[in-house]
């Protein structure tokens, strides 16, 4: 039997995709194991659900600037920042040393340019179907407040695979939700996690069954 699948998950806020995940391992729904998560902040609940579970956690802040209270601390830190890999290196870095076959995205909120070595490699969920509602700054109760806003009748998920800009790489799952006339944001993004639920596995399982080819910005799923 094949191995389970390597995932490292990156993570800014409250972690419910991850926890998700983690969920669905333990009840052997899906063939996977989290060696490692990789969170953007230091409050971030993604972190608590990660230690509960056991799995190693590594922070990478996009920024390690404090508020010194003098001017020469200020220079010590301004020099610091400079003299510091770029953000992405360093969560390349992180990443990296977990050895993984995929890296997850689930929640985590940097443009984050792909190196060629991860290309396909690396997935995102984003709460609309794509290309709609997508874009740098939508997400989370943007997007569910964008969608009613314009009256849109059905809406859902899309888990594609990311690359150097916002919401543009090729779509390997979608699912659909009916938009109802008294939703709210609150509401609908509920409606929406749910089958981001169960969307997000099915696009693991798919890639670590190998049955995922990539021809330009068409994915083919084979039998």
């Amino acid at each position: 039997m094949k191995p389970p699948v390597r995932l490292v998950v990156l993570v800014s806020g409250g972690g419910t995709t991850l926890q998700n995940l983690i969920d669905r391992i333990t009840e052997g729904r899906l063939m996977a194991q989290i060696v490692g998560v990789i969170a953007s902040r230091t409050d971030s609940g993604g972190i608590r659900r990660a230690e509960a579970a056991g799995i190693p956690v590594k922070v990478v802040e996009r920024s390690s600037s404090h508020s010194p209270s003098s001017s020469r601390q200020t220079e010590t830190a301004e020099s610091a920042a400079r003299s510091a890999p770029p953000f992405a290196d360093r969560v390349w870095k992180a990443v990296r040393e977990f050895e993984p076959e995929l890296v997850v995205l689930a929640g985590w909120l940097h443009l984050l340019p792909v190196p060629g070595e991860f290309k396909h490699r690396v997935l995102n969920i984003h709460p609309s179907l794509l290309p709609a509602f997508g874009g740098k700054g939508m997400y989370g109760h943007h997007v569910h407040e964008a969608v009613l806003e314009h009256g849109a009748k059905v809406t859902g998920c899309t888990v594609h695979f990311a690359d150097d800009t916002y919401d543009t790489g090729p779509i390997l799952v979608q699912r659909c939700v009916l938009v109802q006339d008294q939703d709210t944001p609150d509401t609908l993004a509920a409606r929406v996690f749910q089958v981001e639920c169960e969307a997000y596995p099915e696009a693991i399982t798919l890639l670590a069954e190998g049955r995922v080819t990539v021809q330009g910005r068409r994915v083919v799923i084979t039998d």
